[in-house]
């Protein structure tokens, strides 16, 4: 009796945590075991049979306006394309499938084109039992596959006994374009930027731009295309090199063109949210838009993940991580939801639950460059083992540098996290070579390669061979920024530039303008690294006070992406103010883990 209530005493004193789910729980987002839906659905890769292998881009967009037609009925649960893409157009296990999805039924098919001709066969399957519902074939000309696709999603519908609105039954009779020819360079520019999603490549981005361009000059009124114009412009904009200030507006008018043809049509709210989100930082004006293309489709996770994106920047740390574990469970599969969802206990400095998600992601995409950053964060903030994390680094595409967002305001920001990771290991031969083969076909990318060669110097306390690319860069950013004067990546650049040529008055001031450009009141992840970055400044300037002082608030909130005691340890860009006994202090000291209640 004793050890009875003894046990039970400790079951209910044990600690526990109920705003978000346990290691387990939160890895077993990827692997779903929750009850099965009757009324669900994942339409898996088609094959593409043409004998022109080029012609893959043709299937994958049929897959495509499949899914996105069944995804906008509310009664039906759809898993995203993110997750499916990487498996066979046929998998050898069904079951297997439905439980990683979590649907009770897949569609497959193929794709033959020649010429103008095709053939699409599918086939729809209950995959718990692995036992086929029905096929059918379509054969045709190429400027009937809209008529196909409907079809297609129609039946479905009807086979999975959904319950149809109006508003739906014509959405799925419905075509985005009566052009046939814009629509094959609508698809393409899909391809490519489905491409560039995963590898955050400029040229595949310009390259989607393009084909997306070409289908709107087709067709004027190619609404979808023009959404998807817009949105894959914002994401080069925001992850490779941001517009100006007179750019934007030019762009924000093709997403409102393009809402002003198809006022109910999901992804151009989703377009121009980016364009608030992405291009002015106007969060509430965002959340408005992908509400809305959540309400107008229930199952476009793409929605969700950007509601919990802005969130997040606004600081709502446990609404994100509520929202992104939905977007998870729509989208199981998909290596970006996952690593962003695992971000928010990389800022909580809970690594323990970040790092086996983030692993996890990788498995599922092992080129997706935020699963690959937020590993090493996990590691170098976390432990501090550099050891550790050069071992893992090792095991990555090397031609990545692992430089996510052209908008961090601290020093990872200019060099990178491949090159950041050999100086936390204080190997500086191996960071400048992680530059040394960077292409450089514009401008402004031999100014960032500039930059991060001299930063890298910098912390290696080579001024004498850092003030080589400084000279060579400083004339650039310097009228970048008259150009631009919030350009956050431009002033981080050049304060590095200016400790490099001993301008450190220059170097603080430009700094401290920097933290007045994007307060973490305005956007949380921006703002810490930015004050981060000041604070880095301040140490290789001589402000120790300063730079003391940042870093003690830092530590106390949930900023854990750039401040942690296991980075203050070992980076070297706090070895000016090492023997500093305020900074010992800090290290000796505690940092907040988990919500900022």
């Amino acid at each position: 009796m004793v050890l009875g209530i003894a046990l039970l005493w400790w079951w209910l004193q044990r600690p526990t945590d109920s705003r978000k789910p346990s290691h387990a729980a939160a890895e077993s987002l990827l692997n779903t075991t929750a009850p099965i839906p009757k009324k669900s659905i994942a339409v898996l890769p088609f094959e593409n049979l043409s004998s022109n292998k080029e012609n893959a881009y043709f299937a994958e967009g049929v897959q495509d306006e499949i899914l996105t037609k069944l995804a906008g009925i509310a009664d039906l649960k759809v898993i995203s394309r993110a997750s499916t893409q990487n498996y066979k157009a046929k998998p050898d296990n069904l079951n297997r499938v439905s439980q990683e999805l979590g649907v009770a039924t897949v569609l497959e098919g193929t794709v033959q084109r020649a010429g103008d001709k095709v053939r699409v066969n599918v086939q729809l399957i209950d995959a718990r039992a692995d036992s086929h519902l029905w096929a059918r074939s379509f054969d045709g000309d190429a400027k009937d596959i809209f008529a196909v696709e409907s079809k297609v999603a129609q039946e479905v519908a009807d086979s999975l006994r959904a319950k149809l609105s109006p508003a739906e039954v014509n959405k799925l009779a419905s075509a985005p374009t009566n052009d046939p020819v814009a629509y094959d360079l609508f698809l393409k520019g899909e391809y490519e930027a489905r491409v560039a999603q995963s590898s955050l490549s400029d040229q595949s981005w310009n390259q989607a731009a393009s084909w997306y361009q070409q289908a709107v000059s087709r067709d004027p009124e190619f609404a979808l295309a023009m959404a998807r114009l817009v949105e894959a412009q914002m994401l080069r904009h925001w992850f490779i090199e941001p517009f100006n200030e007179s750019e934007l507006p030019a762009i924000k008018s093709v997403a409102e063109r393009a809402l002003a043809l198809q006022p109910n049509l999901p992804e151009a709210h989703i377009a121009l949210g980016t364009v608030y989100y992405y291009g002015y930082r106007q969060y509430e004006e965002a959340l408005a838009e992908f509400s809305r293309a959540v309400e107008l489709r229930p199952n476009n996770s793409q929605a969700l993940e950007y509601l919990g994106y802005v969130h997040r920047r606004q600081g709502k740390l446990e609404l994100a991580l509520e929202e992104l574990t939905k977007a998870l469970e729509q989208n199981p599969r998909d290596a970006a939801v996952a690593a962003n969802r695992a971000d928010i206990y990389v800022q909580w400095r809970e690594w323990l639950e970040a790092q086996p998600a983030l692993k996890a992601a990788i498995t599922l995409d092992p080129h997706n460059v935020l699963s690959m950053r937020g590993l090493l964060l996990t590691i170098l903030n976390g432990s501090g083992d550099v050891h550790e994390a050069l071992r893992v680094l090792a095991t990555y595409r090397p031609d990545s540098k692992l430089v996510v967002n052209s908008t961090i305001g601290d020093i990872t920001g200019v060099t990178g996290d491949r090159a950041y990771t050999y100086i936390l290991a204080r190997a500086y031969p191996e960071a400048l070579r992680t530059w040394e083969n960077a292409t450089v076909a514009t401008p402004a990318e031999e100014c960032r390669q500039l930059a991060a060669r001299a930063a890298i110097q910098v912390i290696a306390g080579d001024l004498a061979g850092a003030q080589v690319a400084a000279e060579k860069a400083r004339p650039i950013l310097e009228q970048r920024l008259r150009a631009q004067p919030g350009d956050i990546l431009a002033h981080t650049e050049l304060s590095w530039i200016y400790l490099a040529l001993k301008r450190n008055a220059d170097a603080m001031r430009l700094a401290q303008q920097s933290a007045t450009l994007l307060s973490p009141e305005r956007d949380l992840l921006v703002g810490y690294h930015i004050l981060a970055g000041e604070a880095m400044i301040a140490a290789q300037s001589g402000a120790d006070s300063e730079a003391v002082g940042i870093l003690r608030n830092l530590l106390a909130v949930p900023a854990g992406q750039t401040v942690s005691l296991g980075r203050l340890r070992i980076d070297p860009v706090w070895d000016p103010i090492r023997n500093v006994p305020a900074f010992q202090q800090l290290l000796a000291g505690k940092e907040l883990i988990g919500p900022n209640r």
